[in-house]
């Protein structure tokens, strides 16, 4: 068996930011030390901090007074920072920058009184986040092409569009072409929403798909861009699974498996991945293992003050 994994592993730069965030707060600030949501969808990164002291909320409230909150790497909506002002919290934003940059373009749309088409699942904690920047009055979801032939503009209104970071390209260019079809004066971002890194890896999922049989990827179900993934590999006609940690993987799939495709979502531990190689090569130890070359380009974003 040949064990091929794909070239982009590891932490995006906005989980790396995130995740380095809620590490410093508790060095300064010590336990317990609250987050509003999971500061990043992994249940490998939530249950280690949970064990130093974090505590996740979903409810500002429940954080105590005049304590240090932190907000995750999907955003929040502004309501959310006033309720946290309102009970005197000490707020740290680990919003990715890239979030906060479909934050702004938010703000500018609603105050040109100009429609926001909003493309994502309607209950992820981004495009909660999001909606929370656009005029109620100017809102619009989109998930599916049924929801983009359903919006009541007319042909030639004026309206624009932002997506989820963490979408599938190719379901996302084909929503856009729907949109684009219809309202032919559709203003786009300034620059594509999708993530780099959910871009990166599913380029790499659609090369490796090319080369295996299957294909395992490593990531939780909460985590939209791993979902993402696993359906990229599936497209491109490979069986693909899903699975959280290596003790998840029934070896019955990959016994008669010449080649196998290994990937990871953003918010992945690099850890993840090797203790699943780990695994399948104490099954199969004949198996051999090769790494394709990173594309090399790495982002680091800066950090906030602590």
């Amino acid at each position: 068996m040949r064990i091929v994994l794909a070239r982009t592993q590891g932490f995006c730069a906005g989980v790396a930011r995130a995740v380095k965030i809620v590490e410093q707060a508790l060095d300064k600030y010590g336990a317990p030390l609250y987050v509003y949501h999971e500061i990043v969808h992994n249940t490998h990164v939530i249950n280690a901090f949970r064990e130093r002291g974090v505590v996740f909320v979903d409810d500002i409230e429940q954080v105590p007074l005049d304590r240090y909150v932190i907000f995750s790497a999907h955003g929040v909506a502004p309501y959310v920072v006033e309720q946290a002002r309102e009970r005197r919290l000490r707020c740290i934003d680990a919003t990715c920058p890239l979030v906060k940059r479909i934050h702004k373009q938010a703000i500018e749309f609603s105050n040109r009184n100009i429609p926001v088409i909003l493309i994502g699942n309607q209950h992820h904690q981004e495009i909660i986040g999001t909606s929370g920047y656009i005029r109620p009055d100017l809102l619009y979801f989109v998930q599916d092409a049924d929801d983009a032939k359903r919006l009541p503009f007319d042909r030639e209104a004026l309206a624009g569009y932002l997506t989820q970071t963490t979408l599938s390209v190719d379901d996302t260019r084909n929503l856009i072409g729907i949109l684009k079809d219809r309202f032919p004066r559709l203003i786009e971002p300034q620059r594509s929403n999708i993530c780099y890194a959910t871009q990166q890896r599913q380029d790499a999922i659609r090369e490796l798909a090319g080369m295996v049989d299957i294909i395992v990827v490593c990531g939780s179900q909460t985590s939209s861009n791993s979902k993402r993934l696993r359906e990229t590999g599936e497209k491109c006609g490979v069986p693909s699974y899903l699975i959280d940690c290596a003790q998840d993987l029934d070896l019955a799939l990959i016994k008669n498996k010449e080649s196998l495709g290994i990937s990871s979502g953003a918010s992945v531990p690099y850890a993840v991945v090797e203790e699943l190689i780990l695994r399948i090569k104490g099954n199969f130890p004949a198996a051999q293992l090769f790494n394709l070359e990173d594309s090399g380009q790495t982002l680091v974003f800066p950090m906030p003050e602590i």
